[in-house]
């Protein structure tokens, strides 16, 4: 049969195959460039931030790892000392006293705020008149509380002679100033701290807001007063609200400075007889007064451990008392 007639199979017209081929390829090539774009685009969008993240965070931690065991008061470059900066910090009292200041103010400060915070919001979450501006009011001492000119106002109010002190005059305690006492100047910096309540409450009352109303009112048909409905089903729907205050707070507490070094700096940095001395003061005070920097970076690294530990002690505990609806953790 001939091969142009209709009985005979086509014959390939030359170049189809290739022409498809190359169809092909492009076809399995446009996701791939497309995606190549979208990365590139994302990355340089991004390149702001890396760049910041290297060389103001990755880079200085780097440095201070290397700073750590060397010999650096910020003018001469730094000589290898190897260990001697942590066994000199270690046998050093200040630095104990530092380390029992900063232990207690966040043991003693983080409780009580957590607990105004998790009580105000508790009050905020019952609907009544003005909800909104009560919020607002509560919230706003967390926006300038950690300024300088709050922690000088707190000063004046717990100096000699203040409001404080005459409120204490007037119900009959001992008068005197909590600024000029080492033993009370820290309570001082603990009624700040919980005077910031505001952050902390606006998310309690958003873990509230989610708790069902049927709950409350299937406990309240079995009997279940106020105290009792609290503990068995406020506090467990909100539990994982509660890790995420504690976990934040405890580190914002490790990390005090500001208000400890004004409140405390009265011809002394850090407190008569080192009565706010925190962790973070001292360490100051060695890198910046002392011109100790590889001692402060000693330190510094060593408050990045115990941060660690804390939190990751945290994360352990969490299986014990935070519930969590199934499959949202």
């Amino acid at each position: 049969m001939d091969a142009g007639s209709g009985g005979g199979r086509p014959r390939p017209t030359p170049g189809g195959a290739g022409r498809k081929g190359r169809r092909g390829r492009q076809g399995g090539a446009g996701p791939r460039g497309r995606a190549r774009r979208e990365n590139l685009a994302g990355y340089l969008f991004m390149s702001p931030w890396i760049a910041g993240f290297l060389l103001l965070t990755a880079g200085p931690m780097v440095a201070s790892l290397y700073f750590a065991f060397t010999d650096y008061n910020l003018f001469d470059a730094p000589r290898w000392i190897g260990f001697d900066n942590f066994t000199e910090m270690f046998g050093d009292p200040r630095w104990r006293t530092s380390v029992e200041v900063t232990s207690w103010y966040v043991v003693i400060g983080t409780p009580l705020k957590l607990a105004a915070a998790l009580g105000v919001a508790l009050l905020l979450n019952q609907s009544r008149r003005g909800q909104g501006f009560y919020r607002a009011a509560f919230y706003a001492p967390s926006l300038v509380g950690a300024s300088v000119s709050v922690a000088i106002v707190w000063r004046a109010l717990f100096s000699d002679g203040a409001a404080v002190d005459r409120g204490q005059q007037f119900l009959g305690m001992e008068a005197g100033g909590w600024i000029g006492d080492p033993d009370r100047i820290i309570y001082s910096l603990v009624a700040l701290t919980v005077w910031q309540f505001g952050a902390p409450m606006v998310i309690f009352l958003a873990g509230l807001k989610q708790v069902p109303r049927e709950l409350y009112e299937a406990a309240e048909v079995d009997g279940a007063g106020p105290w009792r409905r609290f503990w068995s089903i406020t506090l467990p729907m909100i539990s994982p609200v509660l890790f995420f205050n504690v976990l934040l707070e405890t580190i914002h507490s490790f990390q005090i400075f500001g208000s400890a070094y004004i409140i405390g700096s009265q011809g002394n940095a850090c407190g008569p007889a080192d009565g706010t001395l925190v962790y973070t003061c001292y360490l100051y005070i060695q890198g910046f007064e002392n011109s100790r920097m590889g001692l402060a970076s000693a330190m510094a690294w060593m408050l990045l451990l115990a941060v660690a530990l804390v939190t990751a002690f945290l994360f352990w505990s969490q299986r014990r008392w935070v519930h969590y609806e199934e499959g949202a953790r």
